[in-house]
């Protein structure tokens, strides 16, 4: 973990605040945009968020937080009780969801949704390259950094109030987008829906901050083996496999818990992993928190 200080909590739109969290010792680690950290709150909770400050701003990080009225105590905490002074550890940046070199871009956002999109606009937009950013929310207030993004890109950046304009039009999007062309997409459920509906899978990135709904087979029983600490872990039917190595003193890191934010990343050596997460782990690995075992056996690196 890092030490950071909460150096500033600026209100950026209708119920989203940010964060500038300073480096308390030395300089923080380094991040490429759509990187994200765990923030440990006082309340003794983890919460993940994207990172949408400059990465060549080795002193601080900044994030965005949108207050959730169904909270489960992350926003809700750092909206009515945080405050500027107040010492904060975080993790060291992950991305799962990075800037791949392209010709140009086109970044699809919706509400706080725009957090991880904002240092990739700034990447691309800084090495010359063509780029446009939709950015939709129910009104100009309700949208963060709105007023930034008009005055750093001007006509690159179209804002929809889907209030007033209705929801934008995808389909018309991708059917005039030209054949080079990169397409990210952060935001609620309806709009990655829609964009995984119009857009080639193999031109679009997205990113989400909430798991979508999925049918597996029944949980089983199954045996892991770490390869460094040596013996086996039984993990019950009804129990994670994260909850069994904590469980059997082996406890890793873990945020989310729903196979989102990919903190409890372990590496596989052996056997066959159901990977239930949302990220799409990479080859060799997976995410303890929501993923089993296919095989009756696994060996992870632990």
């Amino acid at each position: 973990m890092q030490q950071t200080v909460v150096e500033h909590i600026d209100r950026v739109a209708e119920d989203v605040v940010a964060l500038t969290l300073r480096a308390t010792a030395g300089e923080l680690a380094p991040w490429d945009p759509g990187a994200h950290i765990d923030l440990a709150l006082p309340n003794w909770l983890t919460r993940q968020y994207s990172l949408c400050g400059d990465p060549a701003d080795r002193d601080t990080y900044r994030v965005a937080v949108r207050y959730d009225p169904l909270s489960r105590g992350g926003s809700e905490y750092v909206h009515r009780f945080l405050r500027p002074g107040r010492a904060l550890d975080v993790s060291l940046p992950r991305n799962h969801f990075p800037l791949v070199p392209a010709p140009r871009y086109l970044f699809l956002a919706g509400g706080i949704g725009i957090t991880p999109l904002l240092p990739m606009l700034r990447a691309v937009a800084a090495a010359g390259l063509p780029a446009t950013l939709l950015y939709a929310g129910p009104t100009a207030e309700s949208m963060p950094f709105a007023d930034e993004l008009r005055r750093s890109y001007g006509d690159r950046v179209r804002i929809v109030e889907t209030k007033g304009q209705g929801r934008p039009d995808l389909d018309a999007l991708a059917a005039a987008l030209e054949a080079d062309t990169l397409v990210y997409c952060c935001g609620p459920a309806a709009m990655l829906a829609a964009a995984d509906a119009a857009f080639p899978t193999e031109r679009l990135h997205s990113e989400r901050f909430q798991p979508v709904a999925r049918t597996f087979g029944p949980d089983t029983a199954f045996e892991v083996v770490c390869a460094r600490s040596g013996g086996p872990v039984a993990v019950p039917a009804d129990e994670s496999l994260l909850d069994a190595l904590a469980h059997a003193g082996r406890p890793i890191p873990s945020g989310c818990r729903e196979g989102v934010c990919g903190s409890c990343e372990v590496t596989v050596l052996d056997g066959s992993p159901e990977h239930r997460d949302h990220i799409g782990a990479p080859e060799g690995r997976m995410y303890a928190c929501v993923s089993r075992a296919l095989s009756p056996r696994l060996v992870l690196d632990l």
